[in-house]
């Protein structure tokens, strides 16, 4: 084999001959060329610094010793940074299918071209494209080539090496089986699915099973159209397994679950393979039973409508703007995400806060200085992947109109060539959702909680963290109504959370005529009315949120006793960036986060002025700075410990307190379970020391070192904590919001929303997850001690910003779907005095942006105050 010349210095010619042996080159190299373990991870489809990937023009060169990838424009930098000269370079090359004597496209086979264990770019059809991969290994600075594979001539060390690099999985495949759910395979019978031509038409509700009464968990099978229960497959939820029953006696493998049927999609199951799967096919497959997909929408009772059954168009067509003809945008700011599997949520956050010109200085202004100096493991540094994300979106790069051949049966291929759909956010997601149970998982989320979650996220951009554009001071003030006496405290925040008053809506009288045919088209089983949608002004939800709400369980400093007392809240501060949400979700009664179907008049322009905080004004009096009495529980009896448990491991020949500890730790569960407690803390030093019981069980010796209790300090139910916490909020960030809150689960998930953790929060209270912090400023005042900030401190610190209370809207984001955990996002954004719709990898002129329909808006301050 020859070694020539590299593709990167076409100057120089480099050529060896055929005796050279390959090994001798390689020799000086060998100690930094590594085998792939296990915990390895091989990033061979995208570079660490950009979106090139082996389909880019250039290829993509995987490190053999870090197996990091780089575009050609990085790779050099990583090569000057660590010295390490052994690239593998992978280039893909996609190439129309030779059609046969019939016209018709050759079947693609996976024939020795294709080697490389890559996801097949969804962008081009794979009915007419087949790929060609090629892989070759380069030696810097001198780009060396050497063509694999290369078997005969290669050390065996660089044959092992490279063969296991390109047989290796994802680079995220790891984190998503580490994750809550792991990514849905396509079903191998998804294509070649046969449907029975019975003339079975589904109808929009009114669902049973074919088979029993159950109304509920019912599948559709894509095969016959039979309408059948469920079991303990997929989703856990009951039934009598008749859809199973029926796989067994027909073989027929495709089931979907008819209460999720979207415009996105919905879930379905494959008997045959055991699993849930996805069907590329499923649009055609639901019409072929009169379902379409872009007509259905999820219900509160778990049905669909059909929309061409109701006068209101739903908001999918609404907020999607998608019966409308929208023309497409293209270039730098333009540029669209690639949707990963509900990863909507995070497109359009981070499309709007890259339309904020603080974040672009921060991270694309100064990209070459972030990337000069990212760590050795760019694919785990914040800033980097934030510099590489905005630099994706801004750059245009990924954002090219097609080029239209002038024959028209070569457009729709020219345009398949030219097209660029989107940016795949995959290594950003795997970063800034590493260690989050919920953020890491495939499933949908809260847009709302997960800007919250990345504006937390540690800043190493520079010295200016772009997030403090949404930061500003609340300034809280309770009063004792017995008293009349205040306090005011003061806590930092970074949206503005408005509640939606139904009780104000200005249609209520057909809301009520409309609920009262709802029930009784349920009870009749007859199809439900048109839909009715709450109209509530904006003007109420602002009026609800300055009024004054009543604090529970509020102890007086002034009477020493509890009283009632109420809490108003204003800006001590305004930010240069508002962002407000309308506080739509509410729990059902399964505690699943519910939406309510509500329009409200959101306002272009936004007066916030008269929200300034005052402070003490004259005549008012302050509360006493008093701390609550501590609360002895009342059982103080010594705990009860099993002793024939005690007993039965003393005999074993451990010492009797060790034995008393392990039975009274594992709470009385018997002798096995204490033994393996033994067992675990046995090299413990104090192992064998007497059991210390906790200085509330003995009233009579309190211990000063103790946190002092209040009645608000009570531990939370752990019914309540174990809910928040599936959630994938810590434990401690848990407690202390049920504590704020009197253990209210809907208030106290608020809290968690509107008071995010930091790192530095985090870390400090990882050792005292129980225990509330000693400081209790704020525990008159139902709210949060960690947040407590001095006034000179806060409000002449850099990070608040300040200025008029003035905004106007310049971007907002829609949820569609009856839940957060479910349904799909869309952003709009006002760009050069127009708005523009953000669908995923689409990005259009909006027409009728749907204002009134938003979840989350985004205001900048009026430059002309």
């Amino acid at each position: 084999y020859s070694v020539r010349n590299g593709l990167l210095d076409m100057s120089h010619d480099y050529s060896l001959k055929m005796a050279t042996d390959l090994g001798e080159l390689l020799v000086p190299y060998m100690p930094t060329i590594r085998v792939p373990r296990s915990g390895d991870r091989v990033y061979k489809s995208e570079c660490a610094f950009s979106y090139d990937s082996p389909e880019s023009e250039g290829g993509l060169y995987v490190c053999m010793n870090t197996f990091l990838g780089f575009g050609r424009e990085h790779v050099e930098r990583h090569y000057r940074k660590t010295g390490q000269s052994v690239y593998m370079h992978l280039k893909r090359h996609v190439k129309e299918k030779a059609t046969g004597a019939a016209g018709g496209a050759v079947p693609r086979r996976r024939n020795g071209k294709v080697f490389l264990d890559l996801e097949l770019n969804r962008d081009f059809n794979g009915d007419d494209y087949e790929y060609e991969d090629e892989a070759k290994l380069v030696i810097f600075p001198d780009h060396y080539e050497i063509p694999l594979p290369n078997i005969e001539e290669l050390p065996a060390l660089v044959t092992i090496a490279c063969d296991a690099v390109l047989n290796a999985g994802s680079a995220y495949k790891k984190q998503e089986s580490d994750s809550w759910e792991e990514e849905l395979q396509v079903s191998k019978h998804a294509r070649s699915l046969r449907q029975q031509e019975n003339g079975v038409r589904i109808p929009p509700s009114g669902w049973k099973c074919a088979k029993c009464e159950m109304r509920e968990n019912l599948w559709l099978n894509l095969t016959d159209g039979s309408v059948l229960c469920g079991k303990w497959f997929f989703d856990g939820s009951g039934g009598n397994g008749h859809a199973l029953e029926h796989y067994r006696e027909t073989k027929f493998p495709l089931a979907v679950k008819l209460d999720t049927i979207t415009p996105d999609g919905a879930d379905i199951y494959s008997f045959d393979e055991e699993e849930a799967v996805l069907d590329p096919h499923i649009s055609e497959h639901l019409t072929h039973f009169g379902i379409d997909m872009l007509k259905m929408q999820r219900t509160e009772n778990g049905h669909h409508t059909d929309n061409h059954m109701q006068s209101r168009a739903s908001e999918w067509e609404v907020i999607q703007e998608s019966n409308l003809k929208l023309k497409a945008v293209y270039g730098s700011g333009y540029t669209g995400f690639k949707n990963l599997g509900n990863s909507c949520y995070l497109s359009t956050t981070m499309q709007v806060l890259f339309s904020i010109p603080e974040f672009q200085r921060a991270y694309v202004g100064n990209l070459q200085r972030i990337f000069d100096y990212s760590p050795l493991d760019p694919t785990q540094d914040f800033s980097t992947q934030m510099a590489k994300l905005g630099h994706g979106l801004l750059s245009g790069q990924y954002s090219k109109p097609p080029i239209k051949s002038e024959l028209i049966e070569q457009v729709m291929k020219e345009e398949y060539k030219q097209q660029h759909r989107g940016i795949s956010p995959k290594m950003f997601k795997a970063l800034v959702s590493k260690g989050h149970p919920e953020f890491s998982s495939n499933r949908q989320q809260d847009a709302h909680e997960f800007f919250l979650h990345v504006i937390s996220v540690r800043n190493s951009a520079g010295s200016e963290n772009p997030s403090d554009v949404f930061r500003f001071i609340v300034e809280e003030r309770v009063q004792c109504c017995q008293s009349q006496k205040v306090r005011y405290t003061q806590r930092v925040d970074y949206l503005m959370q408005l509640p939606v008053p139904m009780e104000a809506a200005t249609n209520r009288e057909e809301l009520i005529a409309y609920e009262a045919k709802r029930k009784d088209a349920e009870e009749n089983m007859r199809a439900p009315p048109e839909p009715v949608r709450a109209r509530v002004p904006f003007t109420a939800c602002l009026q609800a949120f300055t009024e004054p709400e009543n604090v529970p369980d509020f102890w007086s400093s002034a009477l020493q006793a509890k009283s009632a007392g109420v809490k108003t809240s204003r800006f001590g501060s305004f930010p240069d960036y508002m962002v407000v949400q309308l506080k739509k979700f509410t729990f059902g009664v399964d505690w699943v986060p519910k939406k309510l179907d509500v329009s409200v008049d959101v306002p272009d322009f936004l007066d916030l002025n008269r929200l300034r905080a005052t402070g003490l004004q004259a005549g008012e009096e302050e509360l006493p700075d008093l701390t609550p009495p501590i609360v002895i529980p009342e059982d103080t009896r010594a705990p009860e410990i099993d002793e024939s448990s005690v007993m039965q491991l003393a005999e074993m020949g451990f010492p009797l307190e060790a034995c008393r500890k392990a039975v009274y730790y594992t709470g009385n569960m018997g002798a096995e379970m204490a033994f393996n407690w033994i067992i675990a803390h046995m090299e413990e030093p104090d192992f064998a020391e007497p059991l210390a019981i906790p200085s509330y069980m003995e009233p009579d010796l309190p211990s000063p070192s103790l946190p002092t209790a209040s009645p608000l300090d009570n531990q939370p139910p752990e019914e309540s904590i174990a809910i928040l916490t599936s959630m994938g909020f810590p434990r401690h960030h848990t407690i202390q919001a049920l504590k704020a809150t009197n253990n209210n689960l809907e208030r106290a998930l608020d809290w968690i929303f509107t008071h995010p953790e930091s790192e530095e929060e985090s870390e400090a209270m990882s050792d005292m997850a129980d225990t509330e912090p000693n400081d209790t400023s704020f525990s008159n005042a139902n709210a949060h001690s960690d947040s407590t900030l001095s006034p000179d401190q806060e409000l002449s610190s850099p990070r608040v910003r300040d200025g008029p209370g003035r905004y106007e809207l310049f971007a907002f984001i829609s949820h569609m779907g009856t839940s957060t955990m479910s349904g799909h996002y869309v952003c709009h954004i006002k760009k050069e005095g127009r708005w523009v719709i953000y669908n995923d990898h689409k990005v259009c002129l909006s027409e009728r942006p749907p204002k009134n329909l938003g979840y989350i808006y985004f205001y900048r301050r009026l430059s002309s105050c």
